[in-house]
């Protein structure tokens, strides 16, 4: 069995010596917010604290990983750390919150020196359910640790924030990111085009590189890319269903098609190849970028962003995809 703790965090050296300096001089916070999209670490850098501070070996052997702490947490059966699950799949309300966190947290830890509660997906935290999570983060039982994972550190309210430590964490560095696809067996020849589409985002590079299809998918994204404005609507549908088959979700989709159009953003400002992303795509991103204005690529842009927010919300998914085909297309005339 692995040792887990901070060893299985790749980069984010300032949140490890952050957390560490924390556990050493004994100055826990009783709420941290751990922000960043999904892919670069959270739920990682949040086990490997919590594993780390229940571990009952010597200060400098933390986690150990053969204590009676550490072999239960390694095998999910930590009595005193808690990860709080939603009825919802959208939103964590307030009778989530009350039942699995504010009502728990009043009994005392079973047998380590901190009950430590970690919340997946904290985003989705109703306003009423933050409300109701405040009281406790302002008089927490001594033992009480609420870690809360988020991709929108902004969706929380200034009351939580201003009274938690906010970590953001970060992609990593090329070479860090090449050691560990290595690490993992990844075919050297594929890393550099995993670097290029996961921009330092661990997760989502080792979930491309499990892709079976990888280089079918990755034709099938610059295709997308190169045609969605005069492809039929209902071409571009198979299109996003093919990636569906690829295990990539639209919202990678969506990732993809604002680097190509930052790319022509860039290009059309800077007429630098060098610049960009997608540098072998230098004639199709040229021709965009001569055809289509700066107020044309950021209204594409945004309705990027306005169709992620639609799936949050739970929008048509087809009409969704209509409305943004539609706005590609008539920006590219």
């Amino acid at each position: 069995m692995h040792a887990g703790g901070f060893s299985e965090l790749i980069g984010n050296e300032q949140i490890k010596e952050h957390f560490l300096h924390a556990i050493s001089s004994g100055k826990v916070s009783h709420c941290y917010v751990i922000s960043g999209e999904d892919g670069l670490g959270k739920m990682t850098a949040a086990k490997a604290f919590a594993q780390t501070l229940e571990c009952q070996a010597e200060p400098a052997n933390r986690p150990c990983g053969v204590c009676h702490s550490c072999t239960q947490f390694l095998s999910g059966n930590h009595p005193d750390v808690i990860f709080p699950g939603h009825e919802k799949p959208t939103v964590i309300g307030v009778d989530d919150v009350r039942t699995q966190i504010i009502g728990d947290i009043q009994i005392k830890p079973y047998c380590s020196p901190y009950k430590i509660y970690i919340v997946d997906e904290a985003q989705k935290l109703s306003v009423q359910a933050q409300n109701a999570l405040l009281k406790t983060i302002e008089e927490p039982p001594a033992y009480g640790i609420i870690l809360l994972l988020t991709t929108n550190a902004a969706s929380m309210l200034e009351t939580i924030l201003s009274r938690s430590i906010v970590l953001n964490m970060k992609p990593v560095e090329s070479e860090a990111f090449t050691s560990y696809m290595r690490e993992k067996g990844v075919d050297e020849d594929k890393i550099p085009t995993l670097e290029k589409f996961s921009q330092g985002n661990i997760g989502k590079g080792l979930k491309l590189a499990q892709s079976d299809d990888f280089i079918s998918m990755i034709q099938t994204i610059m295709l997308l890319l190169k045609t969605a404005s005069k492809m039929p609507f209902s071409e571009l549908l198979e299109s996003i269903a093919k990636l569906e088959e690829y295990k990539l979700s639209i919202k990678d989709c969506f990732g993809f098609m604002q680097m190509w159009y930052r790319d022509i953003l860039i290009f059309k400002a800077t007429r630098d190849p060098n610049l960009l992303i997608f540098a072998e795509e230098y004639s199709a991103i040229n021709k965009v970028a001569q055809t289509c204005g700066y107020n044309e690529i950021n209204r594409i842009l945004e309705a990027i962003n306005t169709a992620s927010a639609r799936l949050d919300a739970n929008v048509n998914f087809q009409l969704t995809l209509e409305l943004l085909w539609l706005t590609i297309r008539e920006c590219q005339k």
